[in-house]
């Protein structure tokens, strides 16, 4: 019997409050399903069940704040998932089950004395909203028929399934759930579903075009209360315990710009590449190229990590700022990683984001660059090692071959902790991004 707990969703997380189970007591699910939404200090996130088999029941009821590590569901993983019938099988009659699956009056059916039904009778008793554990069958070894179904009273129609944030759309947007199809897990009505509603009752003409999500980062935003005092409390934990240093340098960007437009030229739109997804690039492989720099903290010792995952600041519309993790950014190729970075901003801004996507940044960028400020040096997240910050791009005399001239410039930073590396290792990190960004082709 496995359980799944309250996860920490980050360094600073303490307790996390349940928002809604997305599944119920006798569902299958399997690692990586989501499970659950969880409402911390910063954001709701969609939680990740990292076992697999049948929930066996659930511990803790919505609306409950309890601790990180506390149980709330029990999953049994010793019942494997139910067999579904093979397609264009010859009817036969179904055999009488074992005595131990015989119905015993006044005792709802289990799951198993459930399967013994017929895919008909299934479907017609999910039309009607007909919980079949209530239904006594008359059928051979108390198998339920379709009569059964048709004179079984109608229960009460089930819990409308949606999502917090689709709750929310749906009350500014004035679109009834109860009319909706949704297209999440077990038919929970997601976001995009509610948005999709409200953009099909628009007059034709009124129908609005399709907007680009532009990745802006880190913005000074008026934060919520709650979340500005959780960021407070870690960003005082950090600057007491980690003792930073602090290093900065002027990247010419005219290489990179240039090639930039090249690669846009026919491109959609939506599709185009912006300087920040160079940038985020660069800092990537650089990571990988100088590893001390990209890791985690732990038991008074640097622990390197395998793999480069890119937390990515982002502030959140309500207020409040976000770091989720942008995974192996060091490897996709620059079209894949605007996408991959447009839609972790989108979901981060949606209150959409998965818990996997949430834990164990290796290393931390902010850009504070669409809001003016030419440079910015961040406050480290624990247990990481190392934040870089990245200011706006401007144009800037330069000399080059004896000459002055102007290129478009960027000022990166780098706050890095003392424990875990020192000023050498700091500024082969950032010749590393600089030189990169010379050669956007590689990149």
């Amino acid at each position: 019997m496995a359980e799944f707990t309250m996860p920490s969703l980050g360094a600073d997380m303490e307790e996390g409050t349940l928002v809604e189970w997305l599944v119920s007591p006798g569902e299958t699910v399997t690692k990586g399903d989501v499970v659950a939404v969880v409402e911390t200090a910063k954001s709701t996130i969609e939680v990740e069940c990292f076992d697999s088999g049948t929930i066996s029941a659930l511990l803790v009821e919505p609306g409950t704040t309890v601790p990180v590590g506390t149980p709330m569901a029990s999953i049994d993983s010793a019942v494997a998932p139910p067999a579904r019938p093979a397609a264009k099988q010859p009817v036969t009659p179904a055999p009488a089950p074992p005595p131990d699956l015989q119905p015993v009056p006044g005792r709802p059916l289990t799951r198993t004395e459930r399967a013994v039904s017929t895919p008909l009778v299934r479907h017609l008793a999910e039309e009607k909203g007909i919980d079949l554990s209530t239904v006594h069958g008359s059928g051979r070894g108390g198998r339920i028929t379709r009569s059964d179904v048709e004179h079984a009273p109608t229960e009460p129609p089930p819990r409308l399934r949606a999502s917090p944030l689709a709750r929310r759309l749906a009350q500014s947007m004035g679109v009834d759930l109860g009319g909706l199809r949704g297209t999440g897990r077990n038919g929970t009505i997601r976001a995009d579903d509610v948005r999709a509603a409200a953009v099909d009752h628009l007059p034709r003409e009124a129908e609005p075009r399709e907007p680009v999500e532009k990745p802006v980062l880190a913005s000074p935003a008026e934060s919520a209360p709650g979340a500005r005092a959780a960021i407070a409390a870690l960003m005082t934990r950090a600057k007491r315990e980690i003792p930073h240093y602090y290093l900065s340098t002027k990247v010419d960007l005219a290489a990179a710009m240039a090639w930039m437009r090249d690669q846009n030229t026919g491109r959609p739109v939506a599709q185009r590449l912006v300087p920040v997804a160079l940038l985020l690039k660069a800092v990537a492989l650089a990571a990988r190229q100088v590893p001390e720099l990209n890791g985690h903290w732990k038991d008074d010792a640097f622990v390197p990590a395998n793999g480069v995952r890119l937390g990515i600041a982002v502030s959140l519309r309500g207020g409040g700022l976000t770091a989720p993790a942008l995974a192996d950014a060091d490897t996709m190729p620059l079209p894949e990683l605007m996408a991959a970075l447009r839609d972790l901003v989108s979901r981060a801004r949606g209150g959409r984001l998965r818990a996997s996507e949430t834990t164990d940044p290796t290393l931390t960028v902010t850009n504070l660059g669409d809001q003016g400020v030419e440079a910015v040096f961040g406050v480290i997240y624990p247990p990481q090692v190392a934040l870089v910050g990245l200011g706006r791009v401007i144009e800037q005399p330069v000399a080059v071959n004896g000459m002055l001239t102007v290129h478009p410039t960027v000022t990166a930073t780098l706050s890095a902790d003392h424990r875990a590396s020192d000023g050498a290792t700091g500024a082969r990190f950032l010749t590393a991004i600089e030189r990169l960004l010379q050669r956007p082709e590689d990149l």
